[in-house]
Order: C-alpha cells, then structure tokens, then sequence
C-alpha cells in the first residue's frame, strides 16, 4: 500500500512567552484535524514541542496534497483564533500569509512528507525540534547515515553497506530550490564540507542506494525568507524510517545524545547545544535552549500505533544533565566570539544597526 506520511508544524501562540501552546488551543488544533480521520486522512497524530505545535497525517493523497494542506492551515487558523481569544503570546506567529495559496510551502509552517510504499512492518519516527536552525539534524543524520562509528550496520547489514545519497540544500539561495545529491561514503568529504556550516546548508532527504528507497526527509523553510524579518527559528521537523534496509531505531539515540551546538537560543541569536526531550516538553526558561523531541510510529495500512517516546527512558536524564553544562559554559561567554552567532545570521537587526552608526565616528 501507497502511504503519505505529512508532518506540518507551527507557532500559533503560547502561555506567558514563548512556552507552550494552551490546552485550549491543542484541542482545537486536533479537534479540527480529527473531523477527517475516515474520510481526506487514515490516521493523525497531534503533539507538541515547546511552543510548536505538530501535527503527524496519513493518507494516500501524495505530497504536497492541496486538501492535506488546507486541512492544517484550518487547524492552525482555528487555533490562532483561540490563542486570540486567551492572549496568548505570538498568537498566529507562524502563520506568515493571509490567505492559503494552494500548500504550506512559503505560508510559515514547517514541512516535511514522505510518500512510500509500506513494508509488512514499517517503524519510523517523527523529529521535531524548537528554538532552533533546519540545518540542527545535519551532524546527527550524518552520523547516523554515513558514520559507521555510530552506526554499526553500515558494517554489519548487506542491506546498508552500499550507503545513502544525501541531498543537501543551500539554505542561502532564496530565489529558488537549490540542492546537490552526494553519494555517501564515495563523496563522504563533500557532505562533510557542506553539512559542517548548518546556516547556510541543510539535508533535505536521505536515499538508499541500494533500493532507492527513501530514508528521511526535513523541512528547510527559512523563516525570515519569507517574512523579510525576524519572526522566530525556523524549528525544523524530520521523518526517519528506521529497520532493515535503514538504521536502526536505537541507532539514533547516540547521535543525538551528542547535542551538537546549533544556532538558536533567545531572540535566535546564539550557539547552544541541542537537547533531547520527552515530547510535550515546555519551551526552556534557560535562555529558551534548542531541543528536539522524537515519537516512534509503526504503521499499518496508513493507521498509526500508539507512539514511543524515544527521549524519556532514564538514560537520557544523565544526557540532559550533561547538555545543560554545555549550554552553561557558552552562554557564559554572553555576547563574546563563537556564544553569539556570526553577524549574517543574527535574526535581531540592533548589533548591525549600531554597527552602521559607529562607522561614521571611525577616523
């Protein structure tokens, strides 16, 4: 069976700052989405990162579908609506257009769909991240793709030893799409030297080379892309197939217990270390520290099981120990050298501004 995997995700507003949507406004999100399991869906699933909403739809429509997409800009239309009613903070954030326009693509929401045939078992996991860059999952999709030293099966399975081919987009082409699909490990060099500057470049979607099948995708939206400003992180989402002919689900869990440093943090404006969290987790008061939930699925004809989370079992209380030092250690270094990120990739335009100022007083 043909199968679309849709994950679309958006700041639609939070309780007291940028913390987490409100009851209120989740059950009106997911109230508006259930009304067509049955019928335009087979299934969803409806959670939250942070201040993200994100909503997980199956149905065989394909991607890009105009229903699929309608049907989300209503729910987070809706719910804007609500956030309005309760004073919620950035209420309709990501919401960048006035009217919906055919899909999501350009409108603000994050997106990232998959269709495939289904396999007699086939798991995947969904990635949300908040507080943070589309280029945040290059170093633990690399690792985990091409990096035999975290995944094993890259030497023990026939069926992943041919490798993966990396399509990678660069984030600073605003004009149109423009992407380069390397072949992992012959080019393994070349993905190296574009996923190491996660601002400018980004995976978009990830293939095995030896069924052609695809392995992941993940949004690449920029959000001040479209606005012409700053209007928050870009917040990125990920679908990952997992078993077989792909990694294994549980070889994921080392790379992201790495927490690699991305962009993100308060006002967008800093490196900070990306932590994992149970989903449903409420944005962090600590300078808002970039985090990534992940929920398993295994699905059967296009129906969702219940989810596991992939980040809540102990070993990942001594992990989130561990990251918090990290974010410590930069965020002592306040506005200084490699804490704050580099001057094209500040979202907030006050150091530039003065910066222009003070040129004029230079003799």
């Amino acid at each position: 069976m043909k199968v679309t995997l849709s994950v679309l995700k958006a700041d639609i507003g939070s309780v007291g700052g940028h913390t987490l949507p409100s009851r209120k406004v989740l059950a009106k999100v997911e109230e508006v989405v259930r009304e067509e399991v049955g019928r335009l869906l087979l299934d969803a699933y409806v959670f939250h990162i942070g201040d993200d909403i994100v909503l997980l739809l199956s149905h065989t429509r394909g991607v890009r579908n105009q229903e699929v997409h309608a049907l989300a800009w209503k729910a987070f239309r809706e719910g804007t609506e609500v956030a309005k009613a309760e004073g919620l903070y950035g209420a309709g954030q990501d919401l960048l257009k006035d009217a919906f326009t055919g899909n999501l693509h350009g409108l603000g929401p994050q997106v990232a769909e998959m269709e495939f045939t289904e396999r007699p078992a086939e798991p995947f996991m969904v990635l949300a991240a908040d507080k943070t860059e589309p280029g945040a999952f290059n170093l633990p999709l690399y690792l985990a793709f091409a990096d035999p030293m975290y995944s094993s099966g890259l030497l023990l399975s026939p069926e992943l030893r041919p490798g993966f081919r990396f399509r990678i987009m660069d984030l600073a082409q605003t004009e149109r799409d423009s992407y380069i699909e390397l072949d992992a490990p012959e080019r393994l060099y070349d993905i190296a030297t574009l996923l190491r500057d996660s601002h400018r470049f980004a995976i978009e979607s990830i293939w095995s080379r030896k069924h052609g099948e695809q392995a992941a995708v993940v949004s690449t939206t920029r959000l001040r892309n479209i606005a012409g400003r700053y209007v928050g992180k870009d917040d990125p989402v990920a679908i990952v197939r997992t078993q077989k002919i792909f990694p294994a689900t549980e070889e994921f869990g080392p790379v992201f217990a790495l927490a690699p440093y991305v962009a993100g943090d308060t006002r967008g404006s800093h490196h900070m270390p990306l932590m994992p969290v149970r989903a449903n987790t409420p944005a962090s008061t600590f300078f808002c520290v970039p985090m990534v939930c992940g929920l398993a699925f295994s699905l059967r004809e296009g129906r969702l099981s219940e989810p596991v989370d992939l980040f809540a079992d102990p070993v990942w209380e001594a992990v989130r120990a561990k990251v918090v030092e990290k974010a410590q250690e930069m965020r002592r270094q306040g506005f200084f050298g490699p804490a704050m990120l580099p001057m094209e990739e500040l979202e907030y335009t006050g150091i530039a501004e003065r910066l222009k100022a003070l040129e004029r007083e230079f003799s």
